[in-house]
C-alpha cells in the first residue's frame, strides 16, 4: 500500500472508492446498453408494428379494392355491354325497318311517284340530307325506267335517320345504284358536282348480306367515302323471291368510342370482338390488335389459355371477373354477350393501375412511420441526456460518501492493524478496545481476533508442551528401533567359515518398530536352528513382546529339544504370564548340516516355499496353535530331506498380504513367480527379487504389515559342501 495525502493507495478507502466508481461505471453501462437497447427495441417494435399496419392495411386494402374493383367491373360491363348492344340493336332496327320500307316499295312501285333525290347542289355539307350515286354506265333514266321510287326510299331514309338521331343510312340497288341518308354527302361528289362511281354491287357488306340472306355485320377497315375503320350492318330486300336491293348502315370506331366512354386513362379498356374472335375496337393496339391489323390475332384461339377461355365462356353469358396475363402484365377482365351482333364486350383494368392506391396509401403510411420514429428517437436522445446528467451528479455524491465511509471504515482498522503489528513475545495476546467497538462486522472481526489470540497462545504453549513430548517418544521409538535391530542377526555371510549352507533375512518394519522378527544360530557345530515369527499388533507393544519371545525361543532351542519341544516350552513359558493376550505364530526349523535333514514345527505360521531339485512350491506342513493363546498345546512336527542345492524360504504375512492402490493381495502365487524367476539366485538375490516384485506391486501404497524374510541354501555336507559352492557360484556369474 502507498500513501497519497490522506488516502491509502490499495487500502480499503480506496477499494471503497474503487467499489464505487466501478458501481457508477457499471450503471453508466447499464443504463447505457439498456437505453440503446430499449430505444432499438422499441424502434423496432414500432417499425414491425408499422410494417405489420401497413401489410394487414394494403392487404386489407387490396382485398377490399379488389372486391370493389371486381363488382364495379361486373356492373360496368354489364351497362356498357347493354348500351353497345343497343347501338347495334338500334342500327339493326334502322336497317331492318329501310328493307321493310324498300320490299313494300319494290313490290308496288305504282303507288309512289317516280323520281330521283337530288344532286349536291340540293345538299347541305353537315346538313342530313339524302342522294344518290350510280355504277359506271348506269343512268339516272334506267332508274326511272324499271319504276324504281328512289325518291321515295330517299325520303324514307332521312326520316329514319332523323328519327334514331343515326350518322348515315344507306340501300344498294341491284340495278346498280347507291341512295344514302347522312351528314357528309360532299364526300361522294367531285369538285365540278359530278357523282362519283360507286358500284354497291361490288362491296363485301352487299355480297355478304345477299349470301346470308338475311342481316349481317360486316367490318370494312376503310370506308369509300371517309377511310375511316366501321363496322357496316346490312340485310338483303327480297321481291318475289328476288334480290332487289340491300339496305345497310355504318357505325363508326368513333361512334363506338362515344358509345363505351373511354376510360384508358384509368387502366381500363373496353374491347370488342366480333364471332371469329377478332378484335374490333380497342382503345389500346399495342396490347389488343385490331382487325386489319398485321398482328390480328383471333382471341377464341389464342395460345394464351385464360385468355381465349374467357372470349369463349363470354360468347356463352357473362363471364366472372378473372386476372390474366397479357406481355406481361396483369389484367381484371370480364366478358359479356352483344346478343344483337353476336359479338362479346371485354372490360381489362390494369392489375397495376388498381393497385396505385394501395401503394400511394403504404407510401403515405411510411411517411407517417419516419416522422413517428424520427418524433420518438429525439424525445429517447432528450431523456437520455437527463439520465447521463443524473448518474453524473448521483457519481458526485457516491464519491463523497465514499470518502467519509471509506475513512470511517478504515481508522478502526488501522487500530486492529497497529495493534496487531506490535504484538511481541511475552506480548501476543490480541485484546479488546473501546476503539474496536462499532458495533458493526469491524468488532466482530477484532472479537474474532481476541478469541484467536487467546486460542493461539493456549495453542502455543500447548504445541510447546507436545513437541517436546513427542521428541522425547520419538528419540525412545528410535533406541527402540536400534536395540530390536541389534537382536537380530545383521551381519552377512552369518557363517563365512560354514561352506555347506549359506543363508540371509531381512526384516522390514511397518512402524518405527516392529514386532516380526527371525532369528537363526547354531545349537551345536551339527545343527542349525531357524526362526521366523510374527507376533500379533503393531509398534511398541508387539516389539517387546517379539524379544521376549526370541529370548524365550532361543533359551528353550539351546536347551537341545526337537522343534515341537521348544514351541511347546516357549508356549508355555509365555501363557504363564500374558496379561496383555497377545500371541506371535512361529515357524521354527533345525537343519542337521551332515545330512540335510531338515526338523520343523509351526505354531500357526505362513507354510514356508521350498525348492526341492526343481521351482519353488509351498511345503504345506503341520500348523498348531499360535504361541501365547493357549496353554498346554502340543505341536507336531515335519521332517524335510535336503539335497545339495535345495533351498527354503520362510516369510511373515507380510508379503502375501502386500496391497496396492486397488486394495488387491501380492498373494503367495505372485510371490511363487517371483522366486521362480531365478530359481538358482543366492539367498540375498532370491530376497531382493521378491522385494522388488512386492514394490512393482504395491506401486507406492502405504503398508500396514512388517515384511520379513528369509531364505537358506543347503549345499551338502562337508566333504561335498565346496564343490557344491563353486558349482553354485559358477551358475551365478553366468546369470
Amino acid at each position: 500500500m502507498r500513501k497519497f495525502k490522506n488516502l491509502v493507495i490499495g487500502g480499503i478507502e480506496n477499494k471503497v472508492v474503487n467499489l464505487i466508481l466501478i458501481t457508477v461505471a457499471l450503471l453508466i453501462v447499464l443504463f447505457a446498453v439498456a437505453g440503446v437497447y430499449q430505444n432499438r427495441t422499441l424502434t423496432a417494435l414500432s417499425t414491425e408494428a408499422g410494417e405489420r399496419q401497413k401489410s394487414e392495411t394494403a392487404a386489407l386494402t387490396t382485398e377490399l379494392l379488389d372486391t370493389v374493383t371486381r363488382i364495379s367491373i361486373d356492373r360496368m360491363t354489364t351497362r356498357e355491354a347493354r348500351i353497345v348492344d343497343e347501338m347495334f340493336r338500334g342500327v339493326k332496327a334502322q336497317v331492318t325497318l329501310l328493307a321493310q320500307y324498300a320490299q313494300v316499295m319494290f313490290a308496288s312501285p305504282e303507288s309512289y311517284a317516280p323520281g330521283l333525290p337530288g344532286g349536291p347542289e340540293t345538299v347541305t355539307p353537315g346538313r342530313l340530307g339524302a342522294y344518290i350515286v350510280m355504277a359506271a354506265g348506269v343512268e339516272p333514266q334506267d332508274l326511272l325506267d324499271h319504276g324504281i321510287p328512289a325518291s321515295s326510299l330517299a325520303d324514307v331514309m332521312v326520316s329514319l335517320c332523323g328519327a334514331a338521331d343515326s350518322g348515315n343510312i344507306y340501300l344498294g340497288l341491284e340495278e346498280g345504284a347507291f341512295i344514302k341518308a347522312d351528314t357528309g354527302s360532299d364526300t361522294w361528289f367531285l369538285p365540278d358536282g359530278t357523282p362519283r362511281d360507286y358500284d354497291p354491287r361490288q362491296r363485301d357488306w352487299y355480297r355478304s348480306a345477299a349470301e346470308a340472306g338475311g342481316l349481317v355485320f360486316h367490318i370494312n377497315t376503310e370506308d369509300f367515302s371517309t377511310g375511316a375503320f366501321c363496322v357496316e350492318a346490312a340485310m338483303p330486300v327480297y321481291v318475289d323471291g328476288q334480290l332487289r336491293a340491300v339496305a345497310g348502315a355504318d357505325i363508326f370506331r368513333a361512334d363506338m368510342e362515344s358509345v363505351l366512354q373511354d376510360a384508358v386513362e384509368d387502366g381500363g379498356y373496353r374491347i370488342i370482338v366480333d364471332q371469329d374472335g377478332r378484335v374490333i375496337y380497342s382503345p389500346n393496339e399495342e396490347i389488343f390488335h385490331t382487325y386489319g391489323s398485321d398482328t390480328t390475332l383471333n382471341l377464341r384461339q389464342s395460345t394464351n389459355e385464360a385468355l381465349s377461355a374467357l372470349v369463349n365462356d363470354a360468347f356463352g353469358d357473362k363471364t366472372d371477373v378473372r386476372l390474366v396475363r397479357i406481355e406481361e402484365q396483369d389484367f381484371y377482365m370480364i366478358g359479356a354477350p352483344i346478343p344483337s351482333a353476336g359479338w362479346v364486350l371485354l372490360s381489362a383494368f390494369g392489375k397495376e393501375q388498381l393497385n396505385a392506391p394501395v401503394v400511394q396509401l403504404q407510401a403515405s403510411y411510411d411517411s407517417v412511420q419516419m416522422e413517428t420514429v424520427a418524433a420518438y428517437r429525439a424525445q429517447s436522445g432528450r431523456a437520455q441526456t437527463t439520465i447521463i446528467v443524473a448518474v453524473c451528479l448521483l457519481t458526485a455524491l457516491m464519491l463523497a460518501m465514499a470518502i467519509v465511509l471509506g475513512k470511517r471504515i478504515v481508522k478502526p482498522l488501522n487500530a486492529i492493524t497497529n495493534r496487531l503489528a506490535n504484538l511481541r513475545e511475552g506480548d501476543m495476546e490480541f485484546k479488546m478496545e473501546d476503539t474496536y467497538r462499532t458495533g458493526d462486522e469491524i468488532e466482530v472481526l477484532a472479537e474474532s481476533f481476541a478469541a484467536i489470540s487467546h486460542k493461539t497462545v493456549q495453542y502455543v504453549h500447548e504445541v510447546t508442551r507436545v513437541t517436546a513430548e513427542k521428541e522425547r517418544i520419538s528419540t525412545e521409538l528410535h533406541m527402540a528401533n536400534q536395540i530390536q535391530e541389534s537382536m537380530l542377526p545383521s551381519i552377512f555371510p552369518a557363517f563365512p567359515d560354514r561352506r555347506e549352507f549359506d543363508i540371509y533375512a531381512t526384516m522390514e518394519p511397518a512402524k518405527e518398530v516392529g514386532g516380526d522378527f527371525y532369528d537363526f544360530f547354531l545349537i551345536d557345530e551339527d545343527h542349525l536352528c531357524m526362526v521366523m515369527a510374527d507376533v500379533s499388533g503393531k509398534g511398541v507393544p508387539a516389539a517387546l513382546f517379539m524379544m521376549a519371545s526370541k529370548i524365550i525361543l532361543q533359551s528353550c532351542a539351546m536347551l537341545g529339544s526337537s522343534p515341537a519341544e521348544i514351541l511347546a516350552k516357549t508356549n508355555e513359558a509365555i501363557c504363564s504370564n500374558n496379561k496383555m493376550q497377545m500371541f506371535v505364530t512361529v515357524w521354527l526349523g533345525i537343519l542337521e548340516i551332515s545330512t540335510g535333514k531338515l526338523t520343523t514345527a509351526s505354531a500357526g505360521h505362513e507354510y514356508p516355499a521350498l525348492q526341492h531339485g526343481c521351482d519353488y512350491a509351498l511345503y504345506r506342513d503341520k500348523h498348531g496353535f499360535v504361541i501365547g493363546g493357549l496353554d498346554g498345546v502340543r505341536y507336531k512336527e515335519c521332517e524335510i530331506q535336503l539335497q545339495p542345492g535345495d533351498r527354503i524360504f520362510v516369510y511373515t504375512d507380510g508379503v502375501p498380504e502386500a496391497t496396492n492402490a486397488s486394495n488387491e493381495l501380492f498373494g503367495t502365487q505372485r510371490m511363487l513367480d517371483a522366486l521362480n524367476e531365478n530359481p538358482e539366485a543366492s539367498p540375498e538375490e532370491t530376497l531382493h527379487d521378491v522385494r522388488r516384485a512386492v514394490n512393482a506391486f504395491v506401486n507406492g501404497a502405504e503398508q500396514f504389515d512388517d515384511l520379513t524374510m528369509m531364505c537358506l541354501l543347503y549345499r551338502g555336507p562337508k566333504d561335498s559342501a565346496a564343490q557344491r559352492s563353486e558349482e553354485i557360484t559358477a551358475r551365478s556369474s553366468k546369470a
